[in-house]
């Protein structure tokens, strides 16, 4: 009988100690401040990587996640569908440092979607007459314009579930899973830190969100901020 192989690793910066390199495309799950990668961001932009493609929804928050990479200018260019609040990330954008790539947003995640499942390009009506159109192939079907988008992949995919067993298998909590399960299959190597690790066995298999399969690595998380974006508040009524 084949031993399994052993993913769990004992921290972040050993998980990526052996799979960074300047210029390399990173694909970080996460939408706002909800299942973001916090840990291994951390570790990145310890490591001080350049020139990095970075594939997200929105690149990070003020003081958060992924805008530390574009403090010290570690990030060459960005797929991502928002701009958001993030000011720093505005600012690169608009002074030409950081080359930006703004999709649909879901269009984005079909394209994740389609790099991990082999598909190198899919047609959609979405973004058909505009300026997301510009440098790409048009098609009628049945009457209407179609763009053809292109598969998204990535040399590194880090992502955040809430519970991994030792063979990988990941489950995410509410609005947290996100882009997570898609970025997961579209890595050459995916990492993945999770809120707690459990035996194995101890996931139901109707639950699992991402088959252990498409996980390289695994490591506890050292950072599980839980940050709200916006908070609105009002009296209680008596």
């Amino acid at each position: 009988m084949t031993a399994m192989v052993q993913k769990i690793f004992p921290s972040p910066a050993a998980a990526l100690q052996d799979v960074l390199f300047d210029g390399m495309t990173i694909m970080s799950g996460g939408f706002g401040y909800a299942g973001n990668p916090e840990s291994l961001i951390a570790e990145i932009f310890r490591a001080g990587t350049k020139d990095l493609t970075i594939i997200s929804n929105n690149c990070g928050n003020e003081n958060f996640g992924l805008w530390f990479l574009l403090t010290q200018r570690q990030i060459r260019k960005a797929i991502c569908s928002y701009l958001g609040v993030n000011r720093l990330f505005q600012a690169q954008c608009l002074a030409g440092d950081v080359e930006l790539e703004l999709t649909p947003q879901g269009t984005m995640a079909e394209r994740i979607r389609a790099g991990g499942a082999g598909i190198p390009a899919f047609y959609t009506r979405t973004g058909a007459g505009t300026l997301v159109a510009q440098g790409k192939p048009v098609e009628e079907f049945e009457g209407q314009l179609y763009i053809r988008e292109t598969w998204l992949r990535a040399d590194l995919s880090i992502v955040k579930a809430w519970r991994g067993d030792p063979a990988g298998n990941l489950v995410f909590r509410k609005t947290a899973r996100n882009f997570n399960p898609e970025m997961a299959t579209a890595g050459k190597i995916t990492i993945a830190e999770v809120e707690e690790i459990v035996e194995a066995g101890a996931l139901d298999p109707d639950q699992i969100h991402t088959p252990g399969i498409y996980v390289d690595r695994l490591v506890q998380s050292t950072i599980n901020e839980k940050r709200i974006g916006e908070l609105t508040t009002r009296p209680r009524q008596a």
